[in-house]
């Protein structure tokens, strides 16, 4: 604080200094050149042959005087005068003075020592006094304090006990979760009662799972149950591009978590610094390395006594440091899973809660239709619905808002694109190859819409929502899945006796099942109950190039041809199905061109 205060006096004086400097050389310039009276050079020779003039003073371009008495020269009464010297020589001028005995003083071109001393003083004191202010706004843009240097500060963000209004009740469903963090809250809360018997708290616990599962809401929800200090931070906020500050940043964020503790910590995003050391290109010790090592000697260095809680989320566990996962640093493993429905319907009720709604009933239908959505998923939802229902004038929110959400949240927005209609009839009845297929199939999830109206990327969807959460698939279910797929671009051969480039999508997915069950589940009698795992999604591309292949290329070959025969095979059933009903395929077709959207309900109708 006092070198703070040190810097802005010396950068006021130092400013204040200048101010005088050239206040002074204007007020000399000002009194040495007083109200002189200026003559035009014509008048100047005049006024030489009258003997007006006795003193002149030529210096550079300019000629000062004094005339013989202040009564001559002009009605004004000045003594002296000032004329500009013409920019062509004048021969006659010298012998003109030298007649009339005028008195000539020439004076160099320099310019004076006061001149000098500013010109050559003033642009050093205005570097000077551009680094002090250039201290100071580093200082407070980068670390709020600390001097000229305090970047390398921690840059976590402290909340403190009165400022979290957040608790478990606050967070809806992964009740398996609430349970162990309210053992973190009740250690927190009374450290001494865990002491006494020998227990320690766990170092860390690590929240891992997919993006808007809850992740940064459990931390802040454990903080607000605790009732402690919480400071936050992103992994990518350690970083910067001098060596060591992420190091130093990391030393002083737990030092101050420790002088209040009991205390949270919260590294948000941890990967972006814990991945595997030494994973690049030729190794690697770059400053995300030394940060990791900062990081997991900091962790190593708590107390027993210490009530320091690190919590860390992240979403790809599988390119963390061994390190930073072993029992003593992140002792626990937390697993937030997407929600099931009861947790999405408790969710949907939570961020309703300031929403007026035409019928509550309504929230599980959706829950029941909203199958793989995260958290912030159905909080997103729920505020389309919401704005939907204002743009609307509706007083309140009716399950149709919730519905129109629900679409533009899942198959995106409706594109305004003009088809034509040989374009919208081949949409069609590749659509309805889709529909006609999953309605045929024995374990396909059921139909819940088809459409031609273009959304998001595709010109046309066809949506299967299954009946009640799936956590494992059957092989019968996967090669149905692959045949529904398929039957798009197969209703458009058996009409049109040519493909489009629009089964592109369908491809990709139908041949990553294919191979998954061939190379990964053991779903495949030819090569058995092996897994054969190929070029997962590794972070970095030395990786990649350095992790060898545990199978020959035969194998590999014999994997592209197991692929490639159980496509066909799922191929060959779908056109079957088609071929069969055929007249459905022409019915559902031409229902579409006529309305657009089809429904459940119109489906069924239409197929039975």
């Amino acid at each position: 604080m006092t070198e703070k205060i040190d810097q802005e006096v010396l950068f006021r004086r130092i400013t204040r200094l200048t101010f005088i400097f050239i206040a002074l050389y204007a007020i000399a310039q000002f009194f040495t050149n007083f109200q002189p009276q200026q003559l035009t050079y014509t008048a100047f020779k005049e006024q030489i042959a009258s003997g007006a003039i006795v003193k002149i003073t030529i210096k550079n371009e300019f000629i000062t005087g004094e005339f013989s008495s202040p009564t001559m020269g002009t009605t004004d009464q000045s003594a002296n005068f000032k004329v500009i010297l013409p920019p062509l020589d004048d021969p006659g001028l010298i012998p003109l003075l030298e007649e009339h005995a005028v008195e000539i003083d020439a004076k160099p071109t320099e310019m004076s020592i006061l001149m000098r001393v500013i010109i050559g003083i003033a642009p050093w004191i205005l570097l000077l006094a551009f680094f002090i202010y250039s201290g100071q706004l580093m200082q407070k843009k980068m670390s709020g304090g600390g001097g000229i240097l305090g970047f390398s500060r921690s840059k976590a963000r402290r909340h403190g006990r009165e400022t979290i209004q957040l608790g478990f009740d606050d967070v809806a469903g992964l009740d398996h979760a609430k349970q162990d963090l309210r053992e973190i809250v009740d250690f927190l809360k009374s450290p001494e009662k865990y002491l006494q018997i020998g227990a320690k708290m766990p170092r860390g616990l690590l929240l891992m799972g997919a993006p808007g599962t809850g992740k940064t809401l459990f931390a802040k929800a454990t903080a607000g149950e605790a009732g402690v200090p919480f400071f936050s931070i992103s992994g990518s906020e350690f970083v910067e591009m001098f060596v060591g500050v992420g190091a130093s940043r990391v030393r002083d964020m737990f030092e101050q978590a420790r002088k209040e503790a009991p205390s949270i910590v919260f590294i948000d995003e941890i990967d972006s610094v814990g991945r595997v050391r030494g994973a690049g290109m030729g190794g690697g010790n770059d400053e995300r390395e030394q940060t990791l090592n900062q990081i997991l000697a900091e962790m190593d260095g708590f107390e027993p006594e210490d009530a320091v809680l690190v919590l860390a989320a992240t979403n790809r566990p599988d390119v963390l440091d061994p390190a930073l996962l072993r029992p003593g640093r992140f002792d626990r493993k937390l697993v937030l899973e997407l929600p099931e429905m009861t947790a999405r319907e408790k969710i949907l009720k939570v961020h309703t809660r300031k929403v007026p709604l035409a019928d509550k009933s309504c929230l599980r239908d959706i829950a029941t239709r909203t199958v793989g959505m995260s958290g912030a998923d159905l909080e997103n939802l729920v505020n389309e619905a919401a704005l939907k229902a204002a743009r609307d004038n509706h007083q309140q929110v009716t399950a149709q808002d919730f519905e129109y959400a629900r679409d533009r949240v899942i198959l995106g927005s409706e594109r305004e694109e003009v088809l034509n209609d040989e374009e919208k009839k081949r949409i069609a009845y590749h659509e309805a190859g889709h529909a006609i297929t999953a309605f045929r199939m024995e374990h396909s999830d059921p139909l819940r819409k088809v459409s031609i109206i273009p959304r998001g990327r595709a010109l046309g969807i066809t949506e299967q929502m299954p009946e009640e959460d799936r956590h494992n698939f059957t092989q019968e279910y996967l090669e149905e899945k692959i045949s529904i797929m398929l039957g798009g671009q197969l209703a458009e051969r058996l009409v049109y006796d040519q493909a489009s480039t629009g089964a592109a999508d369908d491809l990709k997915h139908a041949t990553l099942i294919a191979r998954k069950m061939v190379a990964q589940w053991g779903m495949n009698e030819e090569l058995g109950p092996v897994s054969f795992p190929q070029s997962e999604e590794h972070p970095f591309l030395g990786r990649d190039i350095a992790e060898q292949r545990n199978f020959s290329e035969d194998t590999l070959k014999r994997i592209d041809l197991e692929v490639v025969a159980l496509i066909l095979k799922c191929e060959q059933k779908t056109e079957e199905i088609l071929r069969t009903h055929r007249d459905g395929l022409n019915r559902l077709a031409t229902a579409l061109l006529e309305r657009e959207t089809l429904e459940e309900a119109d489906i069924i109708s239409l197929l039975t």
